[in-house]
Formats: C-alpha cells, sequence, structure tokens
C-alpha cells in the first residue's frame, strides 16, 4: 500500500525493538504505528518542556508597569 507520508529508517538495539514489539503486540498495532504514535508523544512533552522554559523566561522580564490591560489589549 503506497503512502505519501514520509518515512524514517532507524537503528535500535535488540532490546529496545523487542520492547516496542511487545508495546505493539499488546495493543494490536503495527509496530511502525506504535513507534508513530510514541515519537508524537514525545515531541509533545518535548514541546511543553521548550513552551514552559519560554514562559519562565518571560514571567522573569515581565514589569507590572509596562503590561497592557485587557481591555485595552480589546481596544
Amino acid at each position: 500500500m503506497p503512502t505519501s507520508n514520509p518515512r524514517v529508517n532507524v537503528v535500535l538495539e535488540p532490546p529496545l525493538f523487542a520492547a516496542l514489539k511487545r508495546m505493539a503486540d499488546k495493543d494490536a498495532v503495527s509496530l511502525s504505528t506504535k513507534v508513530r504514535d510514541i515519537v508524537r508523544g514525545a515531541l509533545e512533552e518535548y514541546e511543553d518542556t521548550v513552551l514552559v522554559e519560554l514562559a519562565d523566561k518571560r514571567a522573569k522580564t515581565f514589569k507590572r508597569s509596562k503590561a497592557v490591560s485587557h481591555a485595552d489589549a480589546w481596544r
């Protein structure tokens, strides 16, 4: 079945491959689907971490005196 989705080849150590295979079998999905779902979840977690770091950085430089009120922002 041809697909237009990009593909990635990955070399895994045998224990890691075995763990992924067990997870895929347990969930009755293909190995590719299981790896895709795990990578998607990891990317979401990474994005959350980056955004938290950005928010912390911005919070350190926040000055209430320079903030725009909600009402003023919508004028």
